[in-house]
């Protein structure tokens, strides 16, 4: 997209949401790691149910652990059949089969990042479809879900 997303106002719900994750994920500490950073279905391959591979890695970036995860976790579905983020329901069921995977609960911190980074690119994802179609009801499931994600985001 040739427009700069930050020129374009509203809806105000939707700026207020990106600023209190962009606050909530500035004031953590925790080590950043080298991860994708565009985990969408589009990007992956499988062979059976063993990921086979990741592709689109223009994408990689240095975040903490937790955020690339969350990342993960808000968007994995997109791209697939029915091309839609995911649920709350199902973020939470990614983020609890990622700590089990790496054998570690996530810390409260890690938790937090988790939800604020998910929240952040379905925010980031909607502002885009807000400008690309002004009138369209691309953001209306992220409005619903906005709040239980920025509780759980601590932000």
């Amino acid at each position: 997209m040739d427009e700069d997303l930050n020129d374009r106002p509203g809806p105000d719900w939707l700026d207020e949401t990106a600023r209190r994750v962009r606050t909530r994920l500035r004031c953590t500490a925790l080590p950043e790691v080298v991860g994708h950073g565009d985990f969408e279905s589009q990007n992956i391959r499988w062979n059976g149910d063993r990921l086979h591979v990741v592709h689109d890695w223009d994408s990689a970036v240095a975040r903490p652990e937790a955020a690339l995860a969350g990342l993960a976790a808000a968007v994995f579905p997109a791209g697939g059949p029915e091309n839609r983020p995911a649920t709350v329901a199902e973020t939470e069921r990614f983020l609890a089969a990622y700590a089990r995977a790496r054998g570690r609960h996530w810390t409260r911190e890690e938790s937090e990042v988790a939800w604020a980074a998910g929240l952040w690119v379905l925010a980031f994802n909607a502002k885009k479809a807000s400008v690309a179609q002004p009138n369209g009801s691309a953001a209306t499931r992220l409005a619903e879900e906005a709040p239980e994600r920025l509780r759980r985001a601590a932000a």
